[in-house]
């Protein structure tokens, strides 16, 4: 006998996918960055591809009925563009273009009297909203008043001839030839802290008292091998053209042989004339000077981060002696275990950021 109703509970027909709509589906249907809405879907149209019944599809998924039901429809009318959100969906926006515009106007304006800064609060009051909201607005655009950075512009006449020099020893080095990147890091100090410290434990960092005892500097002169990463380093107590020249003498005792190329900054003991003296007697020594204000570029200022970082910013040390004991013992750990840092950036490169650009107007 024939009955209505039973129609009602017949399976809805497979829907149909070509191979790219699969590939996309299945794709998605595994994604981990895709919103969780997006991927449900996916999978309602796989199992609806497979010949699975609504009810079953929904069960699966965790979905209703209709849900299925609705985007089977969307994606038989549509395709994969059915399954994407509708324009205008989710909460609309509290708060408007306009107060935006005041909020990020004010906060790049000249500060309240006495301030350097505008705070979110005081931004707040201004414009007369929530401080959650300003920050909102300060987030979506990326606005950060209580961070600061430094710039310095070098303002060397040879800045370009200077840049090309030193890169090209980087990047292109003579063949035959030792390049060595020099400087002195002065003034390191032995601080030796006035309790001891309590070590690091399970839920607990290492701690140390705030105030300490000064026991004198040391002057760390090093010459790093851009070839290899070796360092050849050595203390002294003052940092004047005559150590300089003792230095000197040490790396010509380490590099017997060849010509020798040396990256230096702009210091005055460099250019010493006792220096130029020695350096005429020694005519394998060749001297190439950073720009003005751009000491970054000496590959040795990388390794002396990295000391300080390592060995000497947590140490303790309760006397002079210490200090250079454990500069050496990072020292020798170094060379042990040696490698060279490589140079990337092309003069060129260097030279679209290193002259200063003209802002004009204001952006709001």
């Amino acid at each position: 006998m024939y009955d209505p109703g039973s129609m009602s509970h017949a399976p809805a027909p497979a829907l149909r996918l070509t191979t790219d709509q699969r590939s996309r589906l299945e794709l998605w249907s595994r994604s981990r960055t895709l919103p969780q809405r997006q991927v449900q879907r996916a999978r309602v149209i796989l199992l609806a591809a497979e010949g699975q019944p609504n009810t079953a599809i929904g069960r699966e998924v965790g979905c209703s009925k209709p849900t299925v039901l609705l985007w089977r429809q969307r994606f038989a009318s549509l395709g994969l563009e059915g399954l994407e959100d509708a324009p205008g969906r989710g909460r609309p926006p509290v708060h408007g273009g306009d107060l935006s515009q005041r909020v990020l106007s004010t906060t790049m304006s000249t500060p309240l009297p006495g301030y350097t800064h505008w705070s979110s609060r005081q931004v707040a009051l201004a414009c007369g909203v929530s401080a959650t909201t300003v920050r909102t607005i300060w987030r979506q655009h990326r606005i950060q008043p209580h961070r600061s950075r430094t710039f310095k512009f070098s303002q060397d006449p040879e800045l370009a001839a200077k840049v090309t020099d030193v890169v090209g020893l980087y990047l292109h080095p003579p063949e035959k030839a030792v390049v060595l990147a020099v400087d002195e890091k002065s003034q390191i100090q032995a601080l030796d802290r006035t309790q001891p410290l309590l070590p690091m434990r399970p839920g607990q960092v290492e701690r140390r008292t705030h105030d300490y005892v000064r026991h004198g500097t040391t002057t760390l002169f090093a010459a790093l091998d851009v070839a290899t990463g070796e360092v050849t380093g050595r203390c002294y107590a003052r940092h004047r053209h005559e150590e300089f020249l003792r230095f000197l003498r040490l790396v010509a005792r380490r590099y017997p042989r060849g010509q020798i190329h040396l990256v230096l900054d702009n210091y005055a003991t460099h250019k010493h004339p006792d220096v130029r003296e020695w350096l005429r007697r020694h005519p394998r020594f060749h001297l190439h000077f950073t720009p003005t204000s751009a000491s970054w570029m000496n590959q040795v200022e990388c390794w002396f981060s990295i000391l300080h970082r390592a060995a000497i910013r947590r140490g303790v040390f309760h006397n002079l002696a210490a200090l250079r004991t454990a500069i050496q013992r990072f020292l020798d750990a170094w060379n042990d275990n040696r490698h060279p840092f490589t140079w990337v950036k092309t003069p060129d490169q260097i030279l679209a950021h290193a002259y200063r650009k003209v802002i004009s107007g204001s952006l709001y």
